[in-house]
């Protein structure tokens, strides 16, 4: 990697680092840390939320399914836009006004706990440790996306490449809190969406070979449910969710949806265009999910390349920030491990699941996507019925929602490790229909009292 690269590499550090000090001012309370005092502006919740839920898959992840499978891979960006189309149509609003009606919840534990009026901390406890283990998983999938962009921008071992992306994304998140973590995201998504439509443009240009996948055969209906299914996610994923939740107003989400929307729809067609344009530039590679940054270095100027690069870093960076925030927050709010200084233990327990993270991607043979799939799985599956259901039902309960909550993730689980046959088919969607069905049963049979009858304003 040249000089040039570098520079321009590290000069994303600095603008980075200058909003993270920026924010860090502006982070006075927990509410602060947690939330942003629910005053993200339309352009920034709408980028954000698109930033922190593509993240390092959309650039490595996706190019990377498509140089091995070829386009029947642009299956998932279907069932992803509709999944997020109507996430920020049906669920943002009520979730905007309904965490602000119930005594201001930051948290999704916190929205279930107060929504069901459900006594005791186990709905609280429960739907954060789903929130912590699955992020963590998730994290992990972000780490590993930092360490390989680490060793081909740096020539380092993986080890090292590994341990320096940790400490880039955990210092800003740390301090900076939410404020931190959305004004990146809206820088970083903006990097990224740039990244993404020039490469394929520029190695479109000088195409004059057959694509190396074109042989791949079909994958069948399970695959193309399984890619769709994916749209399911959306509802149970908190760092998305809680830009919902921290818009300033909610008149503004039309607004925030529709830029939203749009920066989803470029950046993804453009990642599904890298994966093609890649294959025409490389017979194989030894890891197809760094065809994008093999094709930067291909095509592009020295400083175009460091800037490329630094779309990679800001993919994975805005995403990984988001699920240690979430995941941190929990920890001291809705697990109650703290209380006489939120703020300060938030950013402690920041860098204790980003440790945790850290240890389950030291296994280089990790793949970006498949780390993805499995928190994206265990998140949509658990927690997203929950949130359809009380922004919905106003007979869910919250022994529904435990019972619903178990249910998904042990589905997830055992369905990941059986194979063949309809078991090819993507955890998320048994897992989902499981989820919903167990919400209804219980909550109907717990409903019989009076008092488990909880009203809503749906």
């Amino acid at each position: 990697m040249s000089q040039i690269t570098i520079i321009a590499f590290a000069a994303y550090f600095l603008a980075v680092g200058a909003i993270g000090v920026i924010a860090t001012r502006r982070t006075k309370s927990i509410t602060d840390y947690a939330i942003g005092s629910r005053n993200l502006s339309a352009p920034v919740a709408g980028l954000s939320a698109g930033a922190s839920d593509m993240s390092g898959w959309l650039l490595l992840g996706l190019p990377g399914a498509v140089f091995i499978s070829g386009l029947q891979e642009a299956w998932i960006l279907v069932g992803l836009v509709v999944g997020a189309w109507i996430n920020w149509r049906l669920v943002a609003p009520r979730l905007r006004q309904e965490t602000a009606a119930l005594e201001n919840a930051l948290t999704l534990p916190q929205f279930f706990a107060r929504r069901t009026r459900f006594p005791g901390p186990l709905l609280r406890v429960m739907t954060a440790v789903i929130t912590i283990v699955f992020f963590t998983l998730y994290a992990s999938a972000g780490f590993v996306a930092g360490a390989k962009l680490f060793e081909i921008v740096l020539g380092v071992s993986y080890e090292r490449a590994l341990a320096i992306g940790a400490l880039v994304i955990v210092s800003y998140t740390a301090f900076g809190g939410f404020l931190a973590v959305s004004w990146t995201d809206f820088f970083q998504a903006l990097l990224m969406m740039g990244a993404l439509v020039v490469l394929p443009v520029i190695g479109s240009i000088d195409i004059s070979v057959t694509a190396s996948n074109s042989h791949v055969p079909s994958m069948g209906w399970i695959g193309i449910i399984s890619l769709l299914a994916w749209g399911l996610g959306y509802f149970g994923q908190p760092h998305i969710l809680v830009r919902f939740m921290a818009v300033a107003n909610p008149i503004d989400i039309p607004k925030a949806r529709r830029i939203g929307m749009t920066w989803m729809l470029l950046s993804g067609i453009g990642a599904i265009a890298v994966g093609f344009v890649g294959s025409t530039y490389f017979v194989s590679l030894d890891d197809p999910e760094v065809v994008l940054m093999e094709l930067a270095r291909l095509l592009l100027d020295p400083w175009i390349a460091g800037i490329v690069l630094a779309a990679i870093l800001a993919a994975v960076m805005s995403t990984v920030d988001s699920q240690l925030l979430v995941a941190s927050t929990s920890l001291v709010l809705d697990v109650g491990i703290a209380t006489k200084y939120p703020l300060g233990l938030s950013r402690v327990m920041v860098i204790a699941v980003a440790l945790a993270a850290w240890g389950i991607a030291l296994n280089p043979e990790n793949r970006v996507l498949d780390l993805v799939a499995y928190a994206w799985a265990g998140l949509g599956a658990s927690l997203g019925p929950c949130v359809l259901y009380c922004l919905f039902w106003k007979r869910t309960t919250g022994e529904g929602l435990i019972a619903g909550m178990l249910v998904g993730g042990s589905t997830i689980f055992v369905w990941r490790n059986l194979s063949g046959g309809i078991f090819e088919l993507y955890e998320i969607l048994p897992a989902f229909i499981l989820t919903c069905t167990a919400i209804y049963v219980v909550s109907r049979m717990s409903s019989t009292s009076e008092g488990n009858h909880l009203g809503s304003r749906v």
